[in-house]
C-alpha cells in the first residue's frame, strides 16, 4: 500500500480493530521519502500558518511492538498477481503478500504547455506543481515580496495556493481556461461572486483562456507564460495546479481493471485477486471521489474486511467539497448546476455579491440535494447537516439561507448539540469532543489526538480551538452554555466542517 493519507489511515483501522497484529502484519511502502502527513493542510504550509512537521498523520511514528514496518523512497514497479509479489525499485528483494492494498493516491494533472516540460515529461526550471511538501518548499522559497507567480488553474488547488503565495507579498495571476473559477463545483452566479472575492484579495484572475507556451527566462530576465490569444504574462514561478488525476499504472501494468481510477466492487476489491484499492487512485460505481471523507470512509470497510468481516460494504459516499483558503468561506455539496425554473426541482439563492456572499439550495421531493455556501459559515452547517442525514428540508425554504435553521438542524459547530457532527471528515460530534475534553484534552491539537477531529481536511480546527478556548474559559458549565462558546475574535459561530 502507499504510504499516503489513505494508507496511513488504513493502517490506524486495522490496529484499532486488531491491536496484537494476530489477524494482519503489515507493510507499507511509499515513495516519498517523507513520513506520511495531511496534503490537505499544504495550503497552510505554504501560507505560514503551520510547517511541515504540523501535517504529519503520525507524529510519533510506529513503535516495534505495533507490528507495522515503513518503508519510505520506495517504489513500486510491478505487480505479480499470479505469485503474489510486488517489485520493487532500486534493487530492492520482491515483496510477497497474501493481500495487496492500492492506495497509490493521485498525481497531479499536467496540462499540455509547450516548454513547460522537460524531455522526460517531468517540470521545467521555473516550473512546479503543488502536490507535495517538496513542492511547497520550492513555492515557498520563489514567492517572495515582489516575486510574480503565474498559477494555472482556479479550481481548489488553484484557489489554495494562490491565497498561500498572497500571504508570502508575492503577486498572482491565476488563468482558468473557463469562464469562472471553481466551475466544477459552483454554478455561474457562484463563480461571479468567488471571483469578485478573488480580485478583492490582490490576485489578478484571467479566466476564458488557455495556457499555450512557457518561454523560459535566463538569469537577467524572468519567465513568461504566453497565452493562447498572445497575451504574455511575466512570471518568476509557474505553477500548475490544474486538479490531478488518480495513479493507475501500476494496477493497469499488471492487468487489473481501471477506468478513470482504479475499478472496486462494494467491498473494494479489484479486478484481480487478493489485490484491493482505497482513496483517490480507486473508482467505485463509477466515481473517484478524490476527497478526504470517501477515502476514511473506504479503509474503514476494506480494515473490517481484512480483519475478517464479510457483511461490511462501501455503498459510495455523499460529496461535499471545502476550499481551504484563508479568508475564503466555500463549501458546495451536490447537484448545483440546476436552473431556478427547473420543473423538477425547488432551487432558492440568495446573493450579496458586494459583501462576498452567495447561498443556494437545491430541493427534490423535500431533500437537500445540493447547495452552495460562500461566505455563510452558519449556513454552511445546515446544508451539511441536511445534506449528510437527507433529512426533511424545512416548510419555510428561506430560513436556510440566511441561516435559521429549523428545530433539530445546527447551524454551526459551536452552539449545536451533542449530536451535531463538527468533524465531517471523521464523523467527530461535540459531545465527543466535550468528552475529549473532560478528559484532558483542552486544546485542538489534544482534542485531534483523542478524536481524529481535525485531522482530515483540516477546516474543523477553527471550531474546535474555539470550543476548547471557551470551555477553559467556564469550565464544564461552559459545554452547555453556547454564549460561553462565542468565537469573540469575530462575534461569529465557528463553522461545522
Amino acid at each position: 500500500m502507499g504510504n499516503g493519507m489513505a494508507g496511513t489511515r488504513l493502517v490506524e483501522q486495522l490496529r484499532a480493530l486488531d491491536p496484537s497484529g494476530a489477524r494482519v502484519r503489515i507493510t507499507v511502502i511509499g515513495d516519498e521519502p517523507h513520513p506520511a502527513y495531511n496534503r490537505v493542510l499544504l495550503s497552510n504550509v505554504l501560507s505560514g500558518g503551520i510547517g511541515p512537521a504540523q501535517t504529519r498523520m503520525r507524529s510519533g511514528g510506529w513503535r516495534p511492538g505495533d507490528g507495522v514496518t515503513v518503508r519510505t523512497g520506495v517504489r513500486a514497479t510491478g505487480i505479480d498477481v499470479a505469485a503474489r509479489s510486488l517489485t520493487l525499485d532500486g534493487g530492492h528483494p520482491p515483496v510477497e503478500y497474501d493481500e495487496l492494498v492500492l492506495t497509490t493516491g493521485s498525481a497531479p494533472n499536467l496540462p499540455r504547455i509547450d516548454g513547460a516540460y522537460r524531455d522526460d515529461g517531468t517540470p521545467a526550471r521555473g516550473v512546479t506543481t503543488f502536490r507535495t511538501l517538496d513542492d511547497c518548499a520550492a513555492i515557498a522559497a520563489a514567492a517572495h515580496p515582489g516575486a510574480r507567480v503565474v498559477i494555472v488553474g482556479a479550481g481548489l488547488l488553484g484557489l489554495e495556493a494562490a491565497r498561500g503565495v498572497l500571504m508570502r507579498g508575492a503577486a498572482v495571476t491565476l488563468v482558468h481556461p473557463q469562464d469562472y473559477p471553481m466551475d466544477r463545483q459552483l454554478d455561474r452566479d457562484g463563480g461571479a461572486v468567488l471571483a469578485r472575492i478573488v480580485r478583492g484579495l490582490g490576485a489578478e484572475l484571467v479566466v476564458g483562456r488557455r495556457a499555450a507556451e512557457f518561454v523560459r527566462g535566463d538569469d537577467r530576465a524572468g519567465h513568461a507564460l504566453l497565452l493562447d490569444d498572445g497575451t504574455r504574462v511575466a512570471t518568476d514561478l509557474l505553477i500548475l495546479a490544474a486538479g490531478t488525476v488518480p495513479r493507475t499504472e501500476l494496477a493497469r501494468s499488471a492487468g487489473i481493471t481501471a477506468a478513470d481510477g482504479i475499478v472496486v466492487d462494494d467491498t473494494l476489491r479489484t479486478s484481480a485477486p487478493h489485490v484491493w484499492a482505497a482513496g483517490d487512485c480507486c473508482e467505485h460505481d463509477g466515481v473517484v471521489y478524490g476527497l478526504v471523507q470517501p477515502a476514511w470512509e473506504q479503509t474503514a470497510v476494506l480494515a473490517a474486511r481484512l480483519c475478517g468481516a464479510r457483511d461490511t460494504v462501501y455503498s459510495g459516499s455523499t460529496q461535499v467539497t471545502r476550499l481551504k483558503a484563508h479568508d475564503i468561506d466555500l463549501v458546495a455539496m451536490g447537484r448545483v448546476d440546476v436552473g431556478g425554473h427547473d420543473q423538477g426541482h425547488e432551487v432558492l439563492t440568495l446573493a450579496d455579491p458586494a459583501r462576498g456572499r452567495y447561498a443556494k439550495a437545491v430541493v427534490r421531493a423535500g431533500r437537500l440535494v445540493g447547495a452552495l455556501s460562500l461566505g455563510n459559515p452558519g449556513v454552511a452547517g445546515a446544508f451539511t447537516q441536511l445534506f449528510d442525514s437527507n433529512g426533511p428540508v424545512p416548510q419555510d425554504r428561506m430560513s436556510l439561507l440566511i441561516g435559521h435553521a429549523p428545530p433539530g438542524v445546527e447551524t454551526a459547530g459551536t452552539d449545536a448539540g451533542p449530536e451535531s457532527v463538527v468533524c465531517r471528515c471523521n464523523s467527530v460530534t461535540r459531545g465527543r469532543i466535550a468528552e475529549a475534553w473532560r478528559n484532558g484534552a483542552r486544546s485542538d491539537e489534544a482534542v485531534a489526538r483523542a478524536t481524529r477531529a481535525g485531522t482530515g481536511c483540516g477546516g474543523c480546527r477553527g471550531v474546535v480551538g474555539t470550543l476548547c478556548e471557551g470551555w477553559n474559559m467556564h469550565g464544564q458549565s461552559g459545554i452547555h452554555d453556547s454564549g460561553a462558546d462565542r468565537d469573540d475574535r469575530t462575534g461569529a459561530k465557528g463553522d461545522a466542517a
